[in-house]
């Protein structure tokens, strides 16, 4: 089990729960859809699981280790990209990837050729050597996605991934996840593009008002129906 969360709610200042007593698990080799409308709870309920948010309830497990307790084992063991990634603007593309590589301890010879290997397969080599203030919103997603690639993370986190990237960029990640997920990672993603996670998800969660109405393999979720048709039926009840 490489994510477990039992019973997580988060609530803020002003009483408003956005997480209500969540639970749910990812094992190695999925490729888990979180899915809800805005406001729903997906944001908060990724961020707590990167450890970037507090939360009140419940707990969170990372291959076995509580983010809470171990926050610092939980995070070498994930990566974790936002919908709306905010980079160091004053740093090229290479010197960021190196800070990341820094931080991980990636030594030279590894962290070259993953830097390599993934800026090829994402169109970004030409670019290494610009200032990140000076690339488009795809290629920081872009940068920020290989970051989080660098030190080969057990869980892989995204909030929204297909947002501003361009259809090639789009197919790139999805067949990274599906070959780190052969490999024994897990990924755990939002989305709004159902017709992707559909096709790409081998397990997916409807989260509604903070609560968790739908959860398990796409055929148990979906039935007979499509995707799209169950998620706008469940959310509208």
């Amino acid at each position: 089990m490489i994510l477990s969360i039992r019973n997580l709610s988060k609530t803020y200042k002003g009483g408003k729960k956005a997480v209500d007593g969540l639970s749910l698990d990812v094992q190695a080799g999925d490729i888990f859809g979180f899915i809800g409308h805005n406001g729903a709870g997906k944001s908060t309920t990724i961020k707590s699981i990167a450890g970037v948010l507090d939360f009140e309830e419940g707990e969170i497990l990372i291959d076995g280790r509580s983010v809470k307790a171990e926050p610092t084992e939980c995070k070498r063991m994930i990566a974790y990209v936002p919908d709306n990634p905010d980079l160091y603007d004053h740093l090229t593309g290479i010197q960021y990837l190196n800070f990341i590589s820094d931080i991980f301890r990636i030594g030279k010879e590894e962290r070259e050729k993953a830097i390599a290997e993934y800026a090829d397969e994402f169109e970004l080599t030409a670019n290494l050597g610009d200032l990140i203030g000076s690339y488009s919103h795809g290629m920081k997603q872009k940068l920020a996605l290989i970051s989080a690639l660098l030190h080969k993370p057990k869980l892989m986190i995204f909030d929204e991934p297909f947002v501003g990237l361009d259809p090639k960029a789009v197919f790139t990640i999805k067949e990274i996840m599906k070959r780190l997920c052969s490999q024994g990672c897990a990924v755990f993603f939002s989305t709004h593009v159902l017709d992707v996670a559909e096709k790409l998800c081998n397990r997916v969660a409807i989260i509604k008002d903070g609560k968790l109405i739908a959860c398990g393999t796409m055929e148990e979720v979906r039935g007979d129906d499509s995707l799209e048709d169950v998620f706008l039926e469940l959310i509208e009840q």
